[in-house]
């Protein structure tokens, strides 16, 4: 057997169906890492800086990737991904970003090695210092900086002004230092300084060792533009991530959402964020659908590298080097009922005998069937800038059911405390703060306080051990399930996924920290522009 399988003796992984056992030596791997930036800023981001001081600056951030790159490559790691506006900072102007752009030819229809060929094109100095990175350590390096690229406005209708386009750019080089992937992102966060794209672009590179990897960045992983067309039209089930991710609790801090998306989406995320813990920005992670190695630290002034080996989920890939069976990652399909192993039939379902299942049916096939749970008075409060109408726990365990719309959230209940207050809590609608998407969300959270208000406040921490079962009503396939404990912990679901009836779940039991936040989090892409 080749050296790239995996040989821990009993070493296993859960598959999708949450119950098979699957021994990681039967599969191919890589060794993958990534690396949290501690970014060095630029101090006055609004002040146009000349190439040289612009080249200074960069080069402090360079020599850290520098070496960290050697770090991971003697670690074993194939592949490294750093953050978004890890080389240069944040906070730019569209004018004075222009001391730190730089042309990236196209690698479709230009073949070129910085690192080998540095006069090639002119003012090239990141892309030659990153090329030659990728080379002396024999390592695939995906790195984020800015870019510029001219147009002429008499034939390009979405040319700017200034006659140039410029771009939050990812760029992926080969073990050799080669240019094998060039990615503009889609959807910017309040980026003055940059363009997004005319149309939307689906970037992918291929690697001897793993096969075909995706790109895209940061707040692209919550638009259909490219994420899900890479995913789930594409057949893409590995994915470089560079981001500056701003967390936001209790629903979008940066390792929760990227722990949702890649269970949900059936992917291998290699997640690289900014550690700049003075605007809340820390999370990066080696995900797959089964496991994850995470890093979360929100009062660090430091870097981190993660290194993990991970196995091989291009589909192409596995056909060529592989013919024993895997299964099969079907995206936003979870922890489907209809693959639940025979050998533990129905383990989905099973709940303490207090609760009856008639009921529970009942309520599912009619929203409408409040009386039949247990239902308290309902409040709203903002949570993520949105008004979500909840609905509060009461006792140790409970039923209970609320509804907006056509959307209806279903919960079973099971708790070790009841001195911290909890909610139930949906939003069906079109979130408009920060970023234009419509949302369907199902979510039970700690509140900060004991009062309605409180729910929807920032906490990592609860001692309350919750055994629970969500479910709802979604118009959306795409429903991302996610499960935080105290401290960040980040808990992979028991079971998830579709039932009979169109109803997505999500259930936990056995807790080991608190619950700060279970949530259902859908997307529904075709409303965002109603």
């Amino acid at each position: 057997m080749s050296a790239r399988f995996l040989r821990t003796a009993g070493f296993v992984l859960l598959c999708l169906t949450g119950l098979q056992l699957i021994r990681a030596e039967d599969y191919l791997s890589y060794v993958a890492a990534v690396y949290e930036h501690r970014v060095l800023l630029n101090p006055e981001p609004r002040v146009l800086l000349e190439r040289r001081s612009a080249l200074e600056h960069i080069d402090r951030n360079l020599r850290v990737f520098e070496e960290q790159a050697a770090a991971a490559a003697r670690q074993g790691a194939q592949i490294i991904v750093f953050p978004e506006d890890a080389i240069h900072g944040f906070n730019y102007t569209r004018a004075s970003i222009a001391g730190y752009l730089e042309t990236v030819p196209d690698p479709n229809e230009v073949t070129w090695c910085p690192c080998a060929e540095p006069d090639r094109f002119p003012d090239t100095e990141v892309l030659q210092r990153l090329s030659c990175m990728a080379h002396e350590n024999r390592i695939f390096v995906v790195a984020n900086m800015a870019s510029r690229q001219s147009c002429d406005r008499s034939t390009d209708l979405h040319c700017p002004v200034d006659g140039r386009y410029q771009f939050n750019t990812n760029v992926v080089f080969s073990d050799n230092g080669t240019i094998v992937a060039r990615y503009h992102k889609q959807n910017l966060y309040f980026e003055a300084a940059f363009d997004a794209p005319p149309k939307s672009e689906y970037v992918t590179f291929t690697t001897p060792f793993a096969g075909r990897f995706g790109v895209f960045t940061c707040f692209d992983i919550l638009f259909r533009e490219p994420a899900v067309t890479l995913v789930k039209d594409m057949g893409i089930r590995q994915i470089v991530y560079p981001t500056a991710w701003m967390n936001q609790l209790p629903l979008l801090a940066a390792v929760q959402f990227q722990r949702a998306f890649s269970h949900a989406a059936g992917v291998t995320l290699l997640a690289a964020n900014i550690q700049a813990s003075e605007y809340g920005m820390t999370g990066s992670g080696i995900f797959t659908p089964w496991d994850s190695i995470v890093h979360h630290d929100t009062e660090g002034n430091s870097g981190k590298l993660l290194v993990l080996r991970v196995p091989v989920l291009d589909p192409a890939f596995i056909g060529k080097s592989l013919d024993n069976a895997r299964p099969t990652l079907v995206p936003f399909s979870v922890y489907s009922t209809n693959n639940l192993s025979s050998e533990e039939p129905g383990k989905a379902h099973v709940w303490p005998t207090s609760y009856k299942q008639s009921d529970v049916e009942y309520c599912h096939k009619d929203p409408e069937c409040k009386e039949n749970a247990d239902s308290p008075l309902t409040f709203t409060s903002i949570m993520m800038y949105d008004n979500f109408t909840l609905v509060p726990l009461q006792g140790n365990k409970g039923n209970l059911i609320i509804c907006s719309g056509s959307l209806c959230c279903h919960l079973l209940f099971q708790r070790s405390h009841t001195d911290e207050f909890y909610a139930l809590g949906v939003f069906n609608g079109l979130h408009v703060v920060h970023g234009t998407y419509y949302l369907e969300v199902c979510a039970l959270v700690r509140c900060t306080g004991l009062h309605h208000s409180s729910c929807g406040g920032e906490t990592e921490y609860a001692h309350t051990l919750v055994d629970f079962r969500l479910d709802g009503t979604f118009s959306t396939l795409h429903v991302f399930p996610g499960i935080l404990g105290s401290g960040m912990n980040l808990e992979i679901p028991d079971h998830s996924g579709w039932e009979s009836g169109g109803r997505f779940y999500i259930s936990r039991r056995g807790m080991t920290t608190g619950l700060v936040t279970a949530m259902l989090y859908g997307r529904l892409y075709e409303k965002d522009d109603v």
